[in-house]
């Protein structure tokens, strides 16, 4: 991450999921972050998306550890032991809606809250891994409703908030990122068979793509939508 300079600190929520260990693990290894606090459900401070205790206990500990110059959200649910993502509107239910929004929305919503203070007033990044089918303009298939509903509402709030810190931190970036298909438990029902399409990326290489596209993007693109290509994402 050579634009956060030779010293920066990092967070990382939701780090004993395949896409949070894999950047924890690469962050550790860059020499020019200071240190990375990786957070979840079983860290020392615990953190859990569905109590915003948590949340606060968090943000209080890190304060006496910041400014950071890079926290990444790597948390999200698409499916549990009871549920799997949606195929029709017959298979809407509200348990569902709940526990997915909570995770996927409400708790990154707090997030924002509490660990938007914390950022660097020079060059930081916040970043919320997101979903393409999260996208409006881009939902072509349709199901999935919860899922896609959920990411669609972090979007927002991503880019609702964007516009707010700009105002009293200029240099912070806040943005949505789409990890694309990678080998994890959220995706491991999905995932392609040889020759059926796009195979499921490595998480140590998407982890590599995904901060590579964070260290090229400027400050004026905060509120962003984008893909760990580079590519920037239809709302």
């Amino acid at each position: 991450m050579e634009s956060l300079g030779n010293s920066y600190k990092a967070c990382v929520i939701g780090a004993s999921g395949a896409i949070g260990a894999a950047m924890v693990e690469h962050l550790r290894n860059d020499h020019a972050c200071q240190h990375v606090y990786a957070l979840h459900r079983h860290s020392d401070p615990a953190i859990d998306l569905s109590d915003e205790q948590s949340i606060i206990r968090c943000a209080d500990f890190l304060r006496e550890h910041g400014p950071f110059q890079l926290i990444i959200v790597a948390s999200g649910v698409l499916h549990t032991e009871g549920f799997m993502p949606e195929k029709k509107l017959g298979d809407l239910n509200l348990h569902q809606m709940q526990e997915t929004f909570a995770i996927n929305t409400f708790g990154p919503a707090m997030v924002l809250a509490y660990f938007v203070p914390l950022l660097d007033k020079q060059r930081s990044i916040f970043a919320f891994l997101s979903a393409k089918v999260g996208s409006i303009g881009d939902n072509r298939l349709g199901g999935w409703y919860s899922y896609r509903a959920s990411k669609a509402a972090l979007n927002m709030l991503v880019k609702t908030a964007s516009i707010e810190v700009k105002r009293s931190n200029p240099e912070a970036l806040l943005v949505a990122v789409h990890p694309g298909t990678v080998q994890s438990k959220l995706s491991q029902p999905f995932a392609k068979k040889s020759g059926a399409g796009p195979q499921a990326r490595p998480a140590q290489l998407a982890s590599q793509e995904i901060l590579a596209v964070l260290d090229q993007l400027k400050a004026d693109e905060s509120g962003s939508f984008v893909a760990y290509n580079g590519e920037h994402l239809p709302w």
